[in-house]
């Protein structure tokens, strides 16, 4: 850790802030941590004295004001650095759940010479402190925002630490790979190269193809962290509706028999299986003179083009017709390489029309409940087809992550490129010190200010 790092921790002062949900509630939570939380606390404290009590202890006792009245009764818990989230001293302040009280409590602390928290900024205190690495960090944040079960593990997942643990050997085999080359620098005037070539050409190439492996599950970790972006797309009046609010169990889209009904895109969450997925109900893509309606169209297809999975719906009562089919191809070629089902509706209420020459890939009634488990469990497929996951795949779920790893696999085929055509060792040594550098920015082995920010800024206060 840097000399400026660990002078700006001492630097800190004691910060608090409210770490449960603010509303109503049997308790809320009030965090402290910092340098003198402990005797900060204890200025508005009264029962025993908390600046002589062993940590991992909880004692009861009142927060008063500077009137010497009651602000509310509490318990407060004890963690002394380094034994703590932050690794530092730190006091978890438990009162009565509710507004009024929690807001009163929380600046009682305040007005003992306390900041408030930034957002993340005990998590970023713990990173800076040695308690979690950059990556798990993160994590932290990602298991805050998870919204479903397989999100809940691979964010577990990183924050035992796989993740950086897979970018840490990386790092390590291009330091080798770098010491290597290091030895034909520190002997260049006596025309001395190292060793084996023919190794450092085996190591890194090894190394490329363990990193494409590891990018390669970056589209499975991105739709298991952020959901399947699923499109319900077709003409007016196809059953899009209908199919949403049957899919999350309510009425979240307005149905009639009017076709054009649905004028802008309609999101709206929904699990199954542990997967997230973001439905988005589309308005009918066809030609209109309504400038409304235009404009939902024009929005339609935004969301086509942006779409994991495209579910084109035909109304089984109306006859296809050519027309329609174009409409159809047109609707896929805008999915692009998206998986697209093509599923029809309203098997419930009359004998389907002709459709010999339609190949669907189910037929459904969203009304009566008709294949509507088939259609999940084909969802789930093809939202997933050609995805390699369980549990113990280490993924890849952050942006930042596989920037990160491109840009260090592109340093080290630039290195076998250079190493190929007999590039000597100082040209060879800025590819490899450029690719440890790219993964010590995942791990936080290297960090800047304005990284730092980006990071903690999307977390809550009081985490």
């Amino acid at each position: 850790m840097s000399e400026q790092i660990t002078a700006a921790i001492d630097q800190r002062t004691a910060i608090a802030a409210i770490a449960t949900p603010v509303g109503e509630g049997g308790i809320a939570v009030i965090r402290v941590s910092g340098r003198e939380a402990i005797e900060k606390v204890q200025r508005c404290f009264t029962g025993k004295d908390l600046t002589v009590q062993p940590s991992h202890t909880v004692h009861f006792g009142r927060v008063v004001g500077s009137d010497g009245e009651t602000v509310d009764e509490v318990l407060a818990t004890l963690f002394r650095s380094p034994a703590s989230y932050t690794g530092e001293d730190t006091v978890e302040i438990s009162c009565h759940g509710g507004v009024l009280v929690t807001q009163a409590v929380l600046e009682t602390i305040l007005n003992q010479g306390v900041r408030a928290a930034e957002p993340g900024e005990f998590t970023q205190r713990a990173f800076l402190n040695g308690k979690l690495e950059l990556t798990q960090a993160e994590a932290v944040a990602d298991l805050i925002h998870a919204r479903s079960r397989r999100a809940v593990d691979a964010a577990n997942q990183q924050l035992q630490g796989r993740l950086g643990e897979a970018v840490r050997a990386f790092r390590t085999r291009i330091i080798d790979a770098a010491a290597m080359v290091e030895l034909e620098l520190d002997f260049i005037e006596e025309d001395v190269e190292f060793a084996d070539r023919n190794q450092l050409e085996e190591l890194l190439t090894d190394l490329e193809r363990e990193i494409d492996r590891l990018l390669d599950t970056y589209e499975t970790g991105r739709l298991v962290s952020e959901g399947v972006r699923t499109v319900l797309a077709g003409r007016p009046n196809a059953g899009k509706s209908t199919l949403l609010n049957t899919l999350i169990g309510k009425d979240r889209a307005i149905v009639t028999e009017i076709a054009g009904t649905t004028r802008d895109t309609i999101d709206a969450e929904w699990s199954y299986e542990g997967l997230r997925f973001i439905l988005t109900d589309t308005a009918g893509v066809r030609e209109t003179t309504d400038q409304i309606e235009a404009e939902g169209v024009r929005r339609s297809r935004e969301a086509l083009e942006t779409a994991d999975l495209v579910i084109c719906l035909k109304d089984l009562t109306d006859p296809m017709t050519s027309e329609e089919r174009k409409e159809i191809a047109e609707l896929q070629k805008l999915a692009g390489d998206s998986p697209f089902m093509l599923v029809g509706t309203k098997l419930d209420l009359t004998e389907p029309a002709g459709e010999e020459r339609t190949e669907y890939d189910l037929k459904i009634s969203a009304l009566s409940g008709e294949n509507i488990e088939a259609l999940k469990r084909v969802m789930k497929e093809r939202a997933m087809e050609n995805m390699d996951y369980d549990t113990s795949t280490v993924l890849v779920t952050s942006s930042r992550h596989r920037d990160a790893l491109q840009k260090a696999r592109e340093h080290v085929r630039s290195a076998l490129m250079g190493l190929a055509n007999g590039l000597t060792g100082d040209f060879l040594s800025i590819d490899l010190r450029a690719a440890m550098n790219e993964l010590g920015t995942i791990t936080g082995e290297i960090t800047t200010e304005d990284l730092l920010d980006s990071i903690f800024s999307r977390f809550c206060i009081g985490k």
